[in-house]
C-alpha cells in the first residue's frame, strides 16, 4: 500500500525527514518496505528557465528552422535553433539549458547538449508543453506570461510538487490503516508515546447542506445482512472535466492515474478516509430508484473493463428499476458510470458484508481498491461522514448543487465491541509491569475508551474501525506495539519448563527418517494439499464422492484436498525434469484427506520418489539408474531404522503401479512401492521411469510403539560363510529358499542372501540358477568346518526334497 508523505502532513504535523516517520511506522507494525521520491513532473524541471526571445530570423540552411537569440537572465545571450512555427521575437519561453535532463512519454531520459543544426550552433532548446511535461500540446513552443523575468526557474512558476511515498507492507488484520487518515492516527499514538502531543486534523464537513431536493433517488435494501449500511445523495448540474493539479498530484503519487474530477474525487476520499465510494450517472438510473439485491444465476452484466460476466446467485448487485448497475463493493458497470456527458450523479457510500464481497471478487477474478478494503473490513461508522466529504469536494472542483438529503439506510447499528482488560494478563503477556497510567495513555491515543476501572482491570470500548481487536489479547497487542517492542527489557534469568515427551512422538520419528533419507541423497519436498479434481480419474481406487471440496477455491486446479501424495509429487518431478534436473530422489511427509460416510478423515503418509540416476554425474562414475530393487532397499532401510522387521511381502493392491510390492504387518499395510504406470506419467508429460513408495505413516508409528528393542553383545567369535549354486524350477521364489533355511537351522544361521540370478543358455528349459550365501555364527565359540558341513548337508537335503533343487 502506498502512502504519500505530503498527504499525511494534511492530517498531522510531521518532521521534514520522512525516514524518521518511516522508522516509527515500522515500530508500530506498519512495516515500511521502502521510501521513494515522487515529483509531479519527472526531473522537477531542473535546468529549465524562462528565456526572452530577442531575435528570430530564418535559418540560412533550412526552410522550416529559425535562428533565435535568447536572453537567459545570466548576462549572456545564446543562440538556439528552433523549429516551432509559433516562435517570434519578444516572447517569454521555457528554455532547457545545456546539461538539462528531460523525459519522454515512456519515462526515458535524454540530455540537452551543445550542438550544431544544419551548420548553426544551438545552445539549448526552446520547449513545448509536452516536452517539459506541463501539457499535451506539441504543436509549438510554450509561450509564457510576458511579465516573467528571464532566468526564473520554471519549477518556481508551476509549483512542482516533491513528495516521498511510503510502501507499506500492510498485514490483512490492519484494515484500520488502509487510508492516510488511518496511518496518521497510528502516528499520533506513536508520537504521543514519545512525549509529543500532535493534533490530528480531520477534514471538516460542517459546510455540507442540501441546496434543493429536486433529485431524490430512494434506496431499497433486499438483505440488510449483506448491506448493513447504505448511504446515497444526489448532486446535479456538475461539469465533468480534468481535475485540478493538486488532486492529480495526490493520486499520481500513490500510483493512481487521474480520470476526471468526479471519479478522482471518489478515489481521493477512499484513500484519504478508507471508505470506498461510487458515483453513478443519475440520468442512467431507470425509474429513479436504487435496489441493493441479488439476481438470478447466469444474469449477464458488463463491467467497466468491458468484460461481460455471468453473475452468481449470491453476488450482491446495485440495481435500478430495470437492470444491474454495479457489483456491490467490487466493480462498477459500463453503462452507468460517469462520462464526459454526465451532468447529474448519485453518490454511494456503503458498508457491505466483507465475506460476501470477498467471495464475489474471487468468483469473478477481480481485485479492486474498493474490494481490497471491503474484504478486510472498513469502519461502518464512517459512511455518512465520507459521503459528505466527497460531496463537498465534488462541488468544489466540479460545481453543481446537492439536490437530495443523504438517504442513510442503517436498520441495525453495529455497536462498538466491549472488552475487559486485566492488568495481570497485560503484564504476563508483555513480560514487563506497565504502569496503569501508561496503559490508559496508550489506550486513549488509540481512541479505545476506558469505561470503568477496577483493582484487577478495566472495561473498554473498542472503536468500530478496529475490526481486528475483539479479544483481550488483541488489546494487549495494541498496547505493546505502541509502547514499543524495543522498549521491552530482557531479564537476567530465563525461566523455562521442560516438557516430558515420548520418544515415539510423530515429529521425533519423522526427523529420524528425514535425516536418514537426506543422508542417502534425498531431498525433502512440501507440496500443496490442494489439488486438481481431475487427478481422481487417474486411479480407480480414488473416488469422487470421497473428495473434500473447497467452498471458496482459488482456482479449479486447487479446488479439492488431495487423496494421494502421488500426483503432487509427480508435479514436482515434472517441474524439475523441465528444468533439466532429471536425476531425482525426493521424499515428503504429508496428509491425505477423505470424505467418507462416517466422516472426514486425515491420514499421514510418507512418499518417496526415485527417477533417473541414483548418483550425480562424474567422470569416474558409471551410470547407475534407480530401479525397483534400489527403492525396495530404501523402503526396507526406513522400516529397519525404526526397528520394524519380519514383515509379510505381497503384491501391491494399488493400481498406480505397473509392478509393485506391499509390505504388511498383521494389522495393516505399512508400505506399497513400485514402478508408476506409464499412463499416469504421460498425464504429467514425464517420459522417464518413476519409482514411488507410499508409507502409511500412522500405521508405522503405531507399530513402532509396539516394538521391543533387544540389545545383544557384539559376538567375539568369527562368522562363517558358505554358498550354494542351486538349479531350480522357474516357479521357485527366493522367499521359499529363505524360509526352508531358517526352519532347518535356527541356532547358528544368521542371514541368507541371494547374490546372483541366472537364466539363459546352458540351462535346461524352465530352469534358473540362484547363487545363495549363508552366514553362520556361534556366539560362544568358533564353529568348526565339520559343524558347518553338517548344516550345509541338511540344507542341501531339504532343498532337494522340498524344491527339487540341484547343486551346480
Amino acid at each position: 500500500m502506498k502512502i504519500s508523505y505530503n498527504w499525511l502532513k494534511q492530517f498531522i504535523k510531521l518532521p521534514e525527514n520522512p525516514t524518521e516517520t518511516g522508522d516509527l511506522l515500522t515500530d508500530l507494525g506498519l512495516e515500511v518496505e521502502g521510501i521513494t521520491s515522487f515529483q509531479s513532473i519527472k526531473g522537477g524541471l531542473e535546468g529549465v528557465v524562462v528565456g526572452h526571445v530577442l531575435t528570430c530570423n530564418p535559418h540560412p540552411n533550412a526552410d522550416r528552422l529559425n535562428l533565435t537569440t535568447v536572453d537567459l537572465g545570466n548576462g549572456e545571450n545564446v543562440q538556439i535553433v528552433c523549429g516551432a512555427p509559433n516562435i517570434a521575437a519578444g516572447q517569454k519561453v521555457p528554455v532547457a539549458t545545456i546539461g538539462t535532463t528531460l523525459y519522454d512519454e515512456k519515462g526515458e531520459e535524454w540530455t540537452i547538449k551543445k550542438g550544431k543544426i544544419r551548420g548553426e550552433a544551438s545552445h539549448g532548446m526552446i520547449c513545448s508543453e509536452k516536452e517539459i511535461g506541463l501539457g499535451g500540446s506539441h504543436e509549438g513552443i510554450m509561450v509564457m506570461d510576458n511579465e516573467l523575468v528571464p532566468g526564473t526557474p520554471v519549477a518556481e512558476i508551476f509549483n512542482i510538487e516533491n513528495d516521498h511515498v511510503f510502501e507499506i507492507g500492510l498485514t490483512p488484520n490492519r484494515a484500520d490503516a488502509m487510508s492516510h487518515w488511518g496511518v496518521a492516527r497510528d502516528l499520533k499514538a506513536g508520537y504521543k508515546q514519545q512525549g509529543k502531543n500532535l493534533e490530528l486534523i480531520t477534514p471538516s464537513v460542517s459546510s455540507f447542506h442540501v441546496d434543493n431536493r429536486s433529485l431524490k433517488i430512494p434506496i431499497h435494501i433486499e438483505d440488510s445482512s449483506l448491506a448493513p449500511r447504505y448511504c446515497g445523495v444526489s448532486i446535479s448540474g456538475l461539469k465533468i472535466e480534468p481535475s485540478p493539479s493538486w488532486l492529480k498530484n495526490r493520486l499520481k503519487a500513490i500510483g493512481i492515474g487521474p480520470k476526471n474530477n468526479v471519479v478522482d474525487a471518489t478515489n481521493y476520499v477512499m484513500h484519504e478516509l478508507g471508505q470506498p465510494l461510487h458515483a453513478f450517472d443519475a440520468d442512467k438510473i431507470a425509474g429513479r430508484e436504487i435496489k441493493v439485491q441479488t439476481l438470478e444465476k447466469g444474469t449477464k452484466f458488463t463491467t467497466l473493463d468491458e468484460v461481460e460476466r455471468e453473475l452468481h446467485e449470491e453476488d450482491l448487485m446495485i440495481c435500478d428499476a430495470e437492470k444491474p448497475l454495479a457489483i456491490a463493493g467490487v466493480f462498477g458497470g459500463l453503462g452507468s458510470g460517469v462520462s464526459a456527458n454526465t451532468n447529474n450523479i448519485f453518490l454511494e457510500s456503503a458498508y457491505f458484508n466483507s465475506v460476501s464481497v470477498r467471495k464475489t471478487a474471487k468468483r469473478h477474478g477481480l481485485n479492486t481498491d474498493a474490494s481490497f478494503r471491503y474484504e478486510r473490513g472498513i469502519d461502518p461508522g464512517i459512511a455518512e461522514y465520507a459521503i459528505k466529504r466527497a460531496a463537498l469536494l465534488i462541488k468544489e472542483i466540479a460545481g453543481g448543487k446537492i439536490t437530495s438529503d443523504i438517504d442513510d439506510i442503517y436498520p441495525k447499528k453495529i455497536e462498538d465491541f466491549q472488552v475487559f482488560l486485566t492488568f495481570e494478563k497485560v503484564n504476563k503477556l508483555i513480560g514487563e509491569n506497565l504502569q496503569e497510567e501508561t496503559i490508559k495513555s496508550i489506550l486513549a491515543s488509540l481512541e479505545i475508551r476506558v469505561n470503568n476501572v477496577t483493582e484487577t482491570g478495566m472495561g473498554l470500548t473498542i472503536p468500530s474501525y478496529r475490526v481486528d481487536v475483539q479479544r483481550e489479547s488483541d488489546v494487549i497487542e495494541e498496547i505493546l506495539r505502541v509502547y514499543g517492542y524495543n522498549n521491552i527489557k530482557f531479564g537476567e534469568k530465563l525461566k523455562i519448563s521442560v516438557a516430558n515427551s515420548s520418544k515415539y512422538e510423530d515429529y521425533k520419528l519423522q526427523n529420524i527418517i528425514a535425516n536418514q533419507l537426506t543422508g542417502q541423497g534425498f531431498h525433502e519436498t512440501m507440496a500443496n494439499s490442494l489439488t486438481s479434481p481431475a487427478y481422481i480419474k487417474l486411479s480407480e481406487q480414488l473416488k469422487e464422492e470421497h473428495s473434500v471440496n473447497m467452498l471458496n477455491p482459488l482456482s479449479q486446479d486447487l479446488s479439492v484436498m488431495r487423496q494421494s501424495l502421488l500426483f503432487s509429487g509427480l508435479e514436482t518431478v515434472n517441474y524439475n525434469i523441465n528444468r533439466r534436473h532429471g536425476d531425482l530422489k525426493l521424499f515428503e511427509f504429508g496428509k491425505t484427506y477423505h470424505n467418507y460416510v462416517s466422516g472426514r478423515v486425515e491420514d499421514k503418509h510418507l512418499s518417496v520418489f526415485v527417477s533417473g540416476n541414483r548418483n550425480p554425474e562424474g567422470w569416474n562414475l558409471q551410470e547407475n539408474r534407480g530401479n525397483f530393487f534400489y527403492l525396495k532397499g530404501v523402503a526396507e532401510s526406513i522400516l529397519n531404522r525404526l526397528g520394524i522387521t519380519n514383515l509379510k511381502a505381497g503384491s501391491a493392491k494399488s493400481d498406480v503401479f505397473s509392478e509393485g510390492v506391499a509390505m504388511s504387518s498383521k494389522k495393516a499395510t505399512l508400505v506399497e512401492f513400485g514402478v508408476v504406470r506409464k499412463s499416469i506419467l504421460k498425464h504429467f508429460d514425464i517420459d522417464q521411469e518413476v519409482l514411488f513408495a507410499d508409507f502409511n505413516w500412522d500405521a508405522v508409528i503405531e507399530l513402532v510403539k509396539m516394538q521391543k528393542i533387544n540389545f545383544t553383545a557384539i559376538p567375539r567369535f568369527p562368522a562363517v560363510r558358505r554358498d550354494f549354486a542351486l538349479l531350480l524350477d522357474e516357479s521357485v521364489k527366493y522367499e521359499d529358499i529363505q524360509s526352508i533355511a531358517i526352519q532347518t537351522e535356527k541356532k547358528f544361521l544368521k542371514t541368507v542372501n541371494l547374490f546372483d540370478v541366472y537364466q539363459g543358455s546352458n540351462l535346461p528349459e524352465g530352469k534358473k540358477s540362484y547363487a545363495v550365501s549363508f552366514m553362520f555364527q556361534d556366539e560362544n565359540k568358533t564353529l568348526t568346518d565339520k559343524q558347518v558341513d553338517k548344516i550345509m548337508s541338511k540344507l542341501q537335503q531339504r532343498f532337494e526334497k522340498d524344491l527339487h533343487a540341484e547343486l551346480r
